[in-house]
């Protein structure tokens, strides 16, 4: 396996210490330390009621943020999404490939490869990459929003790599 520097661009304000990529402050955290703080918050609440949290606020996150990137980049439509999956897979959460999309319909198609919660919990025999699953619809909803589109969509997770018969996994965005 070859080792790449990392792709996206971060700057460091000397003052504050604060990191930002593009036009939006980020955290750095160690892998294990985030799906860790994520395993005890799923032991607790059980994982049916974290996914609908998480669903809830990573679609607001995913509407933010595609609108301040596609504001700092001048991108619009389909290049947005591209570029949304573009920096998730550069951050460390896992590849993600766009199968499809289709914005006239609001509906997509997204394969994760190499998943951050996959390597940690492995096989368990159940979903356990939800935390992505409100990304994609909020990211669509956002595009749609500003190309005047009356359509909103819901996004789910059709199978995962931590289930058996799976290496990968598989999300679907469509029209609610």
């Amino acid at each position: 396996m070859a080792k790449i520097a990392p792709q996206l661009p971060i700057e460091v304000d000397s003052e504050t210490g604060v990191w930002t990529s593009d036009a939006l402050p980020m955290l750095y955290v160690p892998r294990h330390f985030f799906v860790n703080n994520h395993m005890g918050i799923e032991e607790v609440l059980g994982a049916d009621a974290y996914a609908e949290i998480l669903y809830k606020a990573g679609y607001k996150s995913a509407w933010h943020w595609c609108e301040k990137e596609a504001e700092c980049h001048g991108l619009e439509g389909v290049a947005v999404f591209e570029h949304y999956m573009k920096r998730l897979s550069q951050r460390g959460w896992g590849l993600f490939k766009i199968q499809d999309i289709d914005l006239d319909k609001g509906t997509a198609s997204v394969k994760l490869e190499h998943s951050a919660f996959v390597y940690v919990y492995g096989k368990v025999g159940r979903k356990v990459d939800y935390m992505f699953t409100g990304w994609f619809a909020g990211a669509m909803d956002q595009i749609l929003a500003a190309r005047g589109s009356q359509i909103r969509t819901v996004a789910e997770q059709v199978y995962g790599g931590s289930e058996e018969g799976h290496d990968d996994g598989l999300f679907t965005v469509k029209p609610l």
